[in-house]
């Protein structure tokens, strides 16, 4: 049984097998290779691997919108690749001091901080979407930005300094994505529904 999506579409079942799923299934089974390259100092390879996963993420949305394959599947599980691979890339990274120790601690708090709002409103019994925030879409930017210029190893006059600042500046756009979603969760809390209240009986 198909479902419909906010568009008025239908939504493919929830264990469809798809191309856009089959990609961002592939996408969490190259995460370990990713954090292989790293580990092995094979930062050419990672970056490889880094932008083939950047590419199928792309791939996978644009095949959903243009065919309807659209699913419950897909939704759930493109988030999951996304921060499975930013999560393992700023631990690595952290781990092999290619990037400050802290900025990797505020990244990974954050996410933490996020699961931890939504696990809190499930245990309530609180409806709610999860929709990105712009905010939230510009610290995903700056976020894979710094480990891009980071896995490029650039060398020219200033290059630490670039490196440092653009650190700085994702650690704080990070932080206030963060602030952002705790404000957003507080209120649904408070309020006691989401953007879609459950009706008596569900």
């Amino acid at each position: 049984m198909t479902t419909v999506n906010q568009q008025g579409r239908p939504r493919l079942p929830k264990l469809t097998v798809n191309i856009p799923n089959l990609l961002t299934v592939l996408r969490i089974l190259v995460t370990p290779l990713f954090v292989i390259c790293l580990i092995r100092d094979l930062h050419g390879y990672a970056l490889l691997v880094f932008v083939f996963a950047g590419v199928s993420d792309g791939l996978d949305g644009l095949i959903a919108r243009m065919f309807n394959q659209r699913s419950e599947l897909g939704a759930v599980l493109d988030p999951i690749a996304d921060k499975l691979l930013l999560t393992a890339a700023y631990i690595s990274l952290g781990i092999l001091k290619d990037i400050p120790g802290w900025l990797a601690v505020v990244v990974i708090s954050r996410d933490v901080l996020i699961l931890t709002g939504i696990a809190v409103l499930t245990f309530a019994d609180i409806s709610f979407d999860i929709r990105p925030s712009l905010i939230s879409k510009w610290t995903t930017v700056f976020q894979i930005l710094t480990i891009a210029v980071t896995l490029l190893e650039m060398e020219f006059a200033g290059a630490e300094t670039v490196t440092l600042a653009l650190g700085w500046v994702t650690a704080g756009m990070t932080v206030i994505s963060g602030l952002h979603y705790t404000y957003l969760g507080l209120n649904i809390l408070q309020t006691g529904y989401g953007v879609h209240p459950k009706k008596d009986g569900e």
